[in-house]
């Protein structure tokens, strides 16, 4: 996926954003947590498009999941 870099040799696989060793889990942590976009970007130096990546990311990983009822 652009803006998103898995690399085993950094920070042990997980999901990044391109250019920088922030994780996606990190940025939408800090969406949950409330943060705004200019937040995330004054303390992580995430841009928008990172941030979006991030969220693209992870709706790409449950838009496969399967759900079975009880």
């Amino acid at each position: 996926m652009e803006k998103i870099i898995i690399n085993p040799q950094i920070r042990h696989g997980k999901p990044i954003i391109e250019g920088t060793r922030i994780s996606v889990d990190e940025v939408l942590g800090a969406l949950a947590g409330g943060m705004t976009y200019e937040e995330i970007n004054a303390e992580y130096g995430v841009n928008q498009e990172g941030i979006i990546a991030a969220i693209k990311y992870a709706a790409s990983l449950i838009s496969g999941e399967e759900v079975y009822p009880l």
